[in-house]
């Protein structure tokens, strides 16, 4: 069954929980004993209505509290496909963890409440979904009921966000927006009685109905190798396969390819999924691919269409999303993690920090912090073969990695 990823973000108390609540509830995917703990814990708190919310903040502190600090990861399914959602705390001090949410997503719900309209966090989570370049985003405007369900409320906040997205690279096409009262389920699953008004899709139709797919027009395939497969078998004596995931486009038999960083050339002889064959594999596919040429390839390699080879170089220029306590310095040493490639580097500069307002830069002051987001140079000890993010995601991000706690420290989007 296809599955869709799914990525929250909103300020905090925007009713991302709730909304998530919601969606479980309507499409009857909350389960009879977390139901009951969800009307006992709704009752012992005196409300007159289900706290939704509770189907999703796991941690004690988001339970007491009322927000969400960590990510969660939600599952749910309907006979159309299943979804995967990142529920993604709102406030400035977590915006590594909506990061780390929106990374893997082809969907992102921006919350607003319909009381407050776009605030500075809107403007965050839109430029941080664009950054990610998360394919499609619904603005969700919530708690219409506490505003009358009123269209003028619902069509100012639409207008404002509208002014916000001419400054980003969506389309759209790609933005939709969505009046809800995820508390009351008005557009979740079901359409609304009280926003008549409203004509478009509720929030699960357009979650039943958007493009999967997370590539783009321009993506070449990539292959990373993660491993080389020599069984030694009786049936399989000389069997050499390179196994890895297919990003981008995809493969198929008789393909010219080139292998990377070695330039040597070959044809795909035979796709494997476990262990059967077949002519042709899409993008995500995970397979061991055999050569029509015997070719030294090791773990780290890439495998690339013949024509459409990436870029090679020691020099990246990259926008990094700092994740570290200890502040980011020139002259500082980490591992940079890029597929299955792993390559000493150096921060040789720290240009200047990322205005996630859309408003532009400003100097770096030497340094990054937590939670910040600049434009940085690092040196490697050795080529590596990449893509800018906005032509391949895979191929053009990687992450830092302390080498004395072995954390990861930050996320780097290739320019």
């Amino acid at each position: 069954m296809e599955v869709l990823k799914i990525a929250t973000a909103g300020s905090v108390d925007d009713g991302k929980s709730t909304l998530i609540g919601r969606l479980l509830y309507d499409t009857k995917s909350l389960t009879d004993d977390k139901l009951e703990a969800i009307k006992t814990s709704s009752e012992k708190k005196g409300y007159d209505y289900l706290d939704f919310s509770l189907a999703t903040d796991g941690l004690v502190a988001e339970r007491e509290q009322g927000i969400t600090i960590d990510v969660a990861h939600i599952y749910f399914s309907t006979l159309r496909r299943s979804y995967i959602i990142a529920d993604t705390p709102g406030h400035i001090e977590y915006t590594r963890n909506m990061v780390t949410g929106a990374s893997t997503s082809q969907v992102a719900l921006i919350l607003i409440d319909a009381r407050k309209g776009v605030i500075e966090q809107t403007y965050r989570h839109f430029f941080i979904n664009n950054l990610l370049r998360v394919k499609n985003v619904i603005v969700v405007v919530n708690k219409m009921d506490l505003v009358d369900y009123a269209e003028e409320v619902f069509d100012d906040i639409k207008a404002n966000f509208e002014g916000l997205n001419t400054n980003s690279t969506y389309k759209e096409q790609n933005v939709s927006y969505v009046p809800i009262s995820a508390l009351n389920g008005d557009n979740v699953a079901s359409k609304s009685e009280n926003m008549l008004w409203y004509e478009g899709n509720t929030i699960l139709e357009y979650l039943e109905n958007i493009d999967a797919s997370r590539t783009n027009d321009k993506e070449s395939v990539r292959f990373p190798i993660q491993s080389v497969i020599r069984p030694k078998t009786t049936d399989f004596h000389d069997f050499r396969g390179f196994a890895g995931k297919i990003y981008g486009g995809s493969l198929q038999v008789g393909y010219k390819v080139t292998v990377l960083p070695s330039l040597t050339k070959s044809r795909i002889k035979e796709i494997y999924f476990y262990n059967k064959t077949f002519d042709s594999a899409d993008s995500g596919s995970s397979v061991t691919i055999t050569l029509e040429d015997e070719v030294n390839i090791t773990r780290g390699d890439m495998l690339v269409k013949t024509d459409e080879e990436p870029k090679v170089d020691k020099l990246l220029n990259a926008t990094v999303c700092w994740m570290d306590n200890k502040q980011l310095l020139p002259g500082t040493k980490y591992i940079v993690q890029h597929n299955s490639n792993a390559v000493l580097s150096k921060v040789s500069a720290i240009k200047n920090i990322v205005s996630t307002d859309f408003s532009g830069s400003k100097a770096s002051e030497g340094k990054l912090s937590l939670n910040e987001i600049g434009e940085v140079e690092i040196k490697l000890s050795k080529p590596i073969f990449y893509d800018s993010f906005i032509d391949n995601r895979s191929n053009g991000s990687f992450i830092l990695i302390d080498e004395q706690t072995n954390a990861t420290a930050g996320v780097g989007f290739i320019s």
